[in-house]
């Protein structure tokens, strides 16, 4: 089962802070991003997948992979918020409440693709029942989740408490968190797609799990990025071709490859901060011994895995 030993993922961000001269001894009692999920939206395995990407984890051989989700961790109130709400939504609030020891205070949710927002249910009646958990949007996934079934009824049972945001406007949360969403060039059938620029008392992240290829953004995600202490990016595919059979520029994610090479010019310490997160079950990122992992490494960039920690 994954998240077994906290004190092995405090060693894994004691690292990280020693690297970025941070105080470790005061870490604990500090604000944090936890890292609660890498796949893209059907996870790792993906249903009927009967390939050797998937094989291991149907034999047992490795464990499951929950699906994209970060969330920002106050030790102080004891709350904690979600950016997105998975298909996994329960094993990673259990592991909020019960491994870090914090409640949920709220969700702001990216987009209307199904790894992103489908934990929603379970706060409804035939789950926990949850009363009035914040739920933050933008304007059209506000109207998408107050006009259609089953979510509208969340809404009319006081499950959940949606709140209206707009791009490009700070909303702040507590005194020591503020969120600004950045809206990107995605499939918006339901809603728009939005990013996260999340400040903590310290540090600020980036969150971008989905986006259309990198030029397409009206903003350079090179200056985003090095405005962010940390940036956790799409990196949904490795390659073009992963998927045989399988036009990929019906799916414009920017391949990790192309992101590579975007960022080889910045800085040692830039290219640490950058994180790629959000991987289809064909990436073969997801096995951190494979030659697309260390090649990752190797050039200086990160890999968000399960269960690391970022002081903020």
């Amino acid at each position: 089962m994954i998240f077994r030993g906290v004190i092995l993922l405090w060693g894994i961000l004691l690292v990280a802070c020693t690297k970025k001269n941070e105080a470790v001894s005061a870490f604990p009692e500090e604000p944090y991003l936890v890292v609660l999920g890498t796949a893209q939206d059907a996870g790792f395995p993906q249903a009927a997948c009967q390939k050797d990407c998937c094989q291991p984890v149907w034999a047992g051989e490795k464990t499951r992979e929950w699906v994209s989700c970060l969330a920002y961790i106050d030790p102080q109130s004891k709350k904690g918020w979600l950016f997105d709400a998975t298909p996994d939504f329960k094993e990673q609030l259990h592991y909020l409440e019960n491994e870090l020891g914090v409640s949920l205070a709220g969700i702001f949710l990216t987009h209307a693709h199904i790894g992103h927002y489908t934990g929603l249910m379970h706060l409804g009646r035939e789950a926990m029942g949850a009363k009035s958990v914040p739920i933050y949007v933008m304007p059209k996934m506000y109207d998408y989740l107050q006009n259609n079934g089953p979510w509208s009824q969340l809404v009319s049972l006081q499950n959940i408490e949606l709140n209206r945001i707009v791009a490009d406007s700070n909303i702040s949360i507590t005194e020591q968190l503020s969120v600004l969403a950045m809206q990107v060039p995605h499939r918006d059938e339901f809603s728009e797609t939005v990013g996260y620029s999340v400040q903590g008392p310290n540090k600020k992240a980036l969150f971008i799990p989905d986006i259309d290829k990198w030029h397409l953004w009206s903003r350079s995600v090179d200056s985003v990025a090095q405005a962010h202490d940390w940036s956790f990016l799409d990196g949904s595919f490795f390659a073009d071709g992963e998927i045989p059979g399988r036009d990929m520029s019906e799916i414009p994610h920017p391949f990790i490859q192309e992101s590579l090479e975007r960022f080889q010019g910045l800085s040692e310490s830039e290219k640490g901060k950058i994180h790629f997160i959000h991987f289809n079950h064909t990436n073969p990122i997801l096995y951190p011994a494979s030659a697309a992992s260390q090649e990752v490494k190797n050039k200086g960039f990160g890999i968000a895995r399960t269960g690391a920690m970022f002081p903020l």
